[in-house]
């Protein structure tokens, strides 16, 4: 029961064991006894009275995502208000088991086990993710599957796909197919750093994800208890966008081409009502796929105006919306696209510059990766916030100032900074904190080019943000002991994760190259990004 990650509200041990038979079974609610049984996967139990070890019954009042779990010498009894607690109870019940309950197979010899007492949990916030971008660099679908099996695991909850970026469109559209066939794929990608001379690998990247794959991922998101929230990011960071259809962008007749390299693009689309009706049926096709879509996130950050303020056309509309500046018309557009989903059912999210633009809706969720700072602006405006800042949530950041870490964009995010963050800051007043949300770790990979790359970054700081995220944080004092043991269940489940004491010889490499005049350090950033959300001008360029 001390073992648990994330650790549960209450754990209460009481004598004995109970042990689960061949042909063990579940009964209750069919909705709720199918959760179960898929996180208890490798018991293969069965539906059923006749032989039931594990009862699952229904309670509203416990709250959403909430469950309650005895266990005695006789039986296992669940109870839970929804499906996802019912999930979460299977999730608990698994990590009580021997660690060989989290290999796909049930291994020979293995007496599957619990000891009895029980427990009480709930999640302190409803927004628990994880952002994979996909557009850097393309994963394949099996690993974005395989992610959500981890984010499920931990009891993470949303997983935030970024879609499209300058570097490459990744989902089919049938409406504007030369989004899939010329946006989803570069000629090269830049392998040199910030401020060097450009140098390309040669070798074409791409990749996309048909409308039935994205079907697929949102059915197997949502039976392990996980949202997909895709972002498609607008108006800025546009090139493969305009690579496909020139004819959205602000400047008439100027080519475009997917970026390869890193780094913020002018590139931007029209505001004009071409580019909303074009967006409008391309946010009709995500929803159509997923089925169900809460959040769609919209982007609206780095966005360069001048080619709004370079165009007649932008600015006569401009001039006939009554509005002032470029900036306006930022805040503008991205209203006018979060009118669209509401109408659609579903929220809009954004990152922070579009709060500080102005105009939002206040249904939107903002997510303040620049910092507390302009989180508490978000907060104290009304919005809902998930607290997304780049110290300590993004995880393409080294986990140590080392030569012997892998290539990453800068250093140093540890285990130890993400347990001791705190999503919701003590210094802010009760209104504030109750209008966040959760939390979210970032994955940008333009330093994440395969599966075993993601494994290492996302692993075992994923696993602090995930205590955090259901316990509130920052993470008590037993974490670290809990931590050790919560990775003999990776091992099991086949995670090259990062290990505690440092890289394994085959993980380390590319490092050196880091290390030299001018390498990214993580508070120089933060200074930078704390200077720039005291500025009015936030829709120019941050980094």
């Amino acid at each position: 029961m001390d073992q648990l990650l994330p650790r549960p509200r209450l754990a209460e041990t009481a004598p004995g064991s109970f042990a689960f038979a061949p042909g063990a079974a579940v009964s209750g609610p069919a909705d709720l006894v199918d959760p179960v049984r898929l996180a208890l996967a490798v018991l293969d139990l069965g539906r059923g009275d006749a032989s039931g070890a594990v009862r699952v019954t229904r309670d509203p009042g416990l709250g959403a995502e909430a469950y309650a779990l005895a266990i005695t010498p006789d039986e296992v009894r669940i109870v839970a208000a929804d499906p996802a607690g019912a999930f979460y109870a299977g999730q608990t019940l698994r990590q009580l088991l021997p660690v060989e309950a989290f290999r796909s197979v049930p291994l020979p010899g293995t007496e599957w086990r619990v000891p009895c007492g029980r427990i009480e949990d709930s999640p302190a916030f409803s927004w628990r993710g994880a952002h994979l971008d996909v557009s850097r660099n393309f994963l394949p679908k099996r690993e974005v599957l395989r992610m959500i099996d981890l984010l499920a695991l931990h009891k993470l909850n949303r997983l935030h796909l970024h879609l499209v970026d300058d570097q490459g469109w990744r989902l089919e559209s049938r409406a504007f197919p030369l989004l899939h066939e010329v946006g989803a794929h570069r000629s090269q990608t830049v392998t040199s750093f910030y401020g060097e001379e450009p140098t390309y690998d040669g070798v074409p990247h791409g990749g996309y994800y048909t409308l039935r794959d994205l079907s697929e991922i949102g059915a197997y998101a949502r039976a392990r208890a996980v949202t997909v929230v895709p972002e498609i990011d607008v108006p800025g960071h546009a090139s493969a966008i305009l690579a496909a259809y020139p004819s959205l962008g602000a400047t008439p007749g100027e080519a475009h081409r997917v970026l390869d390299r890193w780094g913020i693009s002018p590139a931007i689309l029209s505001p004009l009502p071409a580019t909303v009706d074009f967006l409008a049926t391309v946010f009709d096709e995500i929803i159509d796929a997923l089925g169900t879509v809460p959040y769609l996130h919209i982007g609206g950050d780095e966005c360069v105006l001048d080619a709004w303020a370079a165009s007649a056309e932008i600015t006569a509309y401009q001039a006939e919306l009554g509005l002032g500046s470029p900036a306006d018309l930022h805040a503008w557009f991205l209203r006018r696209l979060a009118d669209l989903l509401a109408e659609r059912g579903s929220r809009a999210v954004v990152w922070d510059e579009a709060f500080v633009s102005g105009m939002l809706r206040e249904d939107t969720l903002v997510m303040p990766w620049r910092g507390a700072g302009v989180g508490r602006r978000a907060a104290a405006a009304g919005h809902e916030v998930v607290a997304t800042p780049v110290f300590p949530m993004y995880f393409d950041y080294a986990e140590a100032a080392s030569a012997e870490e892998p290539l990453a964009i800068g250093e140093t995010i540890t285990v130890a900074d993400v347990a001791a963050f705190e999503p919701a800051p003590a210094t802010w007043d009760d209104a504030e904190r109750a209008r966040v949300a959760g939390l979210q770790f970032q994955l940008w990979s333009e330093r994440i080019p395969d599966g075993r790359t993601l494994d290492y970054r996302a692993w075992p700081r994923g696993c602090a943000a995930a205590e955090i995220g259901w316990t509130g944080g920052p993470a008590p004092s037993s974490f670290p002991d809990r931590l050790a043991r919560h990775l003999e269940r990776l091992d099991a489940f086949g995670v090259e994760y990062r290990p505690l004491e440092g890289p394994r010889p085959w993980q380390r490499g590319g490092g050196a190259r880091r290390h030299r005049p001018g390498a990214i350090e993580i508070h120089d950033v933060m200074r930078h990004l704390d200077e720039l959300t005291l500025t009015a001008d936030s829709t120019r360029p941050s980094m």
